[in-house]
């Protein structure tokens, strides 16, 4: 074990920081609006919405996200269709696969979470937004949602953290975030417990500061006399 490694490590993981940030934020983004109509979908008494969004949540979610990233990078790409869509800048870029892979991955995790808030909300709600005189539309977005988010917002700090940790997947399809730039390093200098070391520290402090923000957001929002109110 060499404390010299140790040291020369964290500008190699620092520089891998800025793109762990962004696919981050970009994949968490992407599965929380994804995660709605998905929801929505699946929660709706109409089988032809219901069923194809059920069967995307039990796929993503029974199978491992590696595979998807690859699906998505080598298999995606070697379709004339997509070579030839508005899609192709985006999916013809490591980086943008992985945001795509991790966001949609989210999106189903998310999804369903959102879905079982939804469905947890007293029929009497609706009731009683219809009698106030709101259309379905009004009810849903100011009297359902708020509620199931509410409920569901404990939930998001967990959530930014299994996306960030799953952003090291990037590296897979040569994305130099941390774990990208730790894995170059090691083929280096054959050192790998003091560069992961690092990097695992790094990933450990990134994900405290996502906690204590979505903490902060939750205190900010929680309802007085229900802030011990279980999710």
């Amino acid at each position: 074990m060499s404390y010299d490694l140790f040291l020369a490590a964290i500008p190699v993981i620092l520089e891998g920081l800025r793109l762990t940030v962004i696919i981050t934020i970009s994949a968490f983004l992407l599965g929380q609006v994804a995660a709605l109509p998905l929801a929505l979908a699946a929660a709706s008494r109409y089988r032809a919405l219901a069923w194809p969004s059920q069967f995307y949540i039990f796929f993503v979610r029974g199978s491992p996200m590696l595979v998807q990233l690859f699906i998505i990078y080598y298999g995606l790409g070697s379709l004339e269709v997509v070579r030839n869509s508005v899609l192709w800048p985006i999916l013809k870029e490591p980086v943008g696969c992985a945001i795509l892979a991790v966001g949609l991955n989210s999106a189903a995790y998310m999804g369903a979470l959102v879905r079982g808030a939804i469905t947890q909300i007293p029929p009497g709600q609706n009731e009683a937004a219809c009698i106030l005189g709101l259309n379905r539309w009004q009810a849903l977005t100011r009297v359902i949602l708020p509620q199931a988010y509410r409920d569901v917002l404990p939930v998001l700090g967990n959530e930014i953290t299994l996306v960030m940790k799953a952003s090291s997947l990037a590296s897979a399809v040569t994305v130099v975030e941390m774990t990208g730039a730790a894995r170059v390093m090691v083929s280096r200098t054959f050192a790998p417990f003091e560069v992961f070391t690092v990097a695992g520290a790094f990933y450990l402090a990134l994900g405290l500061v996502f906690a204590w923000f979505f903490r902060l957001i939750e205190r900010r929002t929680a309802i007085p006399g229900l802030s011990g109110r279980q999710s």
